[in-house]
This record gives C-alpha cells, sequence and structure tokens, in this order.
C-alpha cells in the first residue's frame, strides 16, 4: 500500500510535546539539542515544561512544532527500520508542516529549517499590528461558500479564504472587522458554527505580504535540494521536486491559501492509501478521515504510537 507521510502545523503545540520521545530515544533526543544549538535557545525546555503563552508565540511554535515531527521521524528510522526514500510515496506538510516535510525529505537541513521557521514565525507575527488582524474557522461550509463569504464581508477590507482543510471545515483571513462580518454572514447561511479563532496574526492573506517579502530573503539564502520524494506543496496541491519551485512556492504559501483537502485528494489519485502523521497531536489524521475516509490515518507522536508499525514488523 503507498504511503504518505503528512507534518501538522500550528495549533497542534502543546507543553510537553516530544518529552516522552525525547525521555525514551537519543535519537530524539539529538534532534532536539540540535534545533536547541541552532536557535541559541532551550526551546526543548519550553516545549516540555512551558510556559504556555511563551509555546504559543508563534516565533517559538513553529519551530518546536517541526523539532518535535522530525524527532519522530527520527526513532522511525531507528527502532522500525523506517525509510522515508523507500517507504512513503510523498510528503506534505500543513503550513509550517512543509518545511518539516522538506527535512524529513533531505532537502532542508534541519538546523537551516529550524533557523527558518524562526524567521518565518517572527515575520508572519510582525506582518500586522495586533488587534488588526484575525482569523475565524467555518463549519458546516463548503470551499466555494466561504468564497463567495469572504467577498461579501470584505468591504474594501482584506478578508480571504486561509485553510480548506476538510469538507465543512473552512478558515478565513483578514482584517478583524472583515473576519467579523464574515462569521455573522455565514452564521445568517446556516453555518453549523463559525467562530473567531485565538491567533496571533491572520495567516495565509495577503496582510502577510511583508512576511512573505522576509521569507523571499531569507528562503534565497537557504540550501534546499532536491527531496527524496515529492513534496505535495500546500499552494498547488501537487507534486513539486524541483528546488527553485519549492523556493518560489514557500514564498507564495506565506500569503496563500493552504489547500489541505485538495491535497488529501490528489494523494488519494495517486493510489495513496495510508496517511502517517508525524509530529504532536492528531489534527491532521482527523482531519484526513473526513476528506477521504477510505484511507487509512495513523499519528506517531508518543512512544506508545510505535506499536503500529512495531505489530506490522512482527
Amino acid at each position: 500500500m503507498a504511503q504518505a507521510f503528512v507534518f501538522p502545523g500550528q495549533g497542534s503545540q502543546t507543553v510537553g510535546m516530544g518529552r516522552e520521545m525525547a525521555r525514551n530515544f537519543t535519537v530524539a533526543r539529538a534532534v532536539f539539542e540540535e534545533v536547541d544549538e541552532a536557535l541559541s535557545q532551550k526551546l526543548s525546555q519550553l516545549m516540555f515544561e512551558g510556559p504556555p503563552e511563551m509555546l504559543m508565540l508563534t516565533e517559538n511554535a513553529q519551530p518546536a512544532i517541526m523539532a518535535v515531527s522530525i524527532a519522530c521521524l527520527r526513532v522511525l528510522e531507528q527502532e522500525v527500520g523506517l525509510s522515508l526514500s523507500r517507504d512513503a510515496a510523498f510528503v506534505a506538510g500543513h503550513s509550517l508542516g512543509e518545511y518539516s516535510a522538506l527535512c524529513a525529505a533531505g532537502s532542508l537541513r534541519l538546523r537551516e529549517t529550524a533557523r527558518l521557521l524562526r524567521v518565518r514565525g517572527a515575520a508572519m507575527q510582525q506582518a500586522v499590528p495586533a488587534g488588526n488582524g484575525a482569523m475565524a474557522a467555518l463549519l458546516g461550509v463548503e470551499y466555494d461558500t466561504a468564497c463567495r463569504i469572504a467577498i461579501e464581508a470584505a468591504h474594501n477590507e482584506i478578508c480571504a479564504v486561509a485553510n480548506d482543510n476538510a469538507p465543512g471545515q473552512v478558515v478565513v483571513s483578514g482584517a478583524k472587522a472583515a473576519v467579523e462580518r464574515a462569521v455573522e454572514i455565514a452564521k445568517k447561511q446556516g453555518a453549523k458554527r463559525a467562530m473567531m479563532l485565538q491567533v496571533s496574526a491572520p495567516f495565509h492573506c495577503p496582510l502577510m505580504a511583508p512576511a512573505a517579502g522576509i521569507m523571499e530573503e531569507a528562503l534565497a539564502a537557504a540550501s534546499i535540494t532536491m527531496p527524496v520524494v515529492p513534496l505535495v506543496a500546500n499552494v498547488t496541491a501537487s507534486a513539486v521536486v524541483d528546488p527553485a519551485t519549492i523556493r518560489r512556492l514557500l514564498v507564495e504559501q506565506v500569503t496563500d491559501q493552504v489547500r489541505w483537502r485538495e491535497s488529501i485528494e490528489y494523494l488519494r489519485a495517486q493510489k495513496v492509501g495510508r496517511i502517517i502523521e508525524l509530529g504532536a497531536g492528531k489534527v491532521l489524521a482527523g482531519l484526513n478521515k473526513r476528506i477521504c475516509p477510505e484511507m487509512e490515518a495513523v499519528s506517531i507522536g508518543e512512544p506508545a504510537d510505535l506499536s503500529f508499525f512495531k505489530q506490522r514488523a512482527a
């Protein structure tokens, strides 16, 4: 059965993530130590112990989530003999998870990935003054309807679909007043639920243009090589291996929407039958079950989760 390995994005962070992996496996500890060194910060201590308000900061959360994903991958490589080039047909990641996916596939080095995500997190946080932007989840609203709601709510302000996560789960992003209007319109049009999200900035919309400029400069200086397996990119929901194209899409990703539903549908069309989520939480496995329930969804984030692979190897 063809498999794809997928990597979570912001929102999956919790205090304690990665701690049991570090306690049980030297290779996981080595990942956290390397990220700490690359950032000149005890990020691992913040991940394991908190405080939560510091971990929630975008510039901390992004490299932290990536570190847990790569630690899980390294443990699988050591404990069950996983080889991404042999055992995966594709990789994909949700927003910042795209960087984790590229690191996993050997396109970015771990240290460089951590530094890029630190820059990305800070740039996205600072792109819009606090309180000026917002995001909202529209549940029970399909993608095309969400696009129309965003247009109606804009009133000469920015309001756009940021994440097409799954059928009936779309996130809009933009100017705070416009996003608030989108919530009210969605409720009037019969949304199952429409709610403002507790986020620090309006991600994946044109208001992030200053951050895209910063990432264009940072990525121009980064070493990006061809991944060992194709990446299904957020921006195109299709496979890419060319380093120059990857670099361009990572810049576009800052202001463009995350096409996760279409990405999973693309994987299904490529005969992928199992999605394996590596990292904190089980958000993507939940989304994937809603998008393509016939595809097997597995999450690996804690030592106990390794039993899935060990049972298959027995």
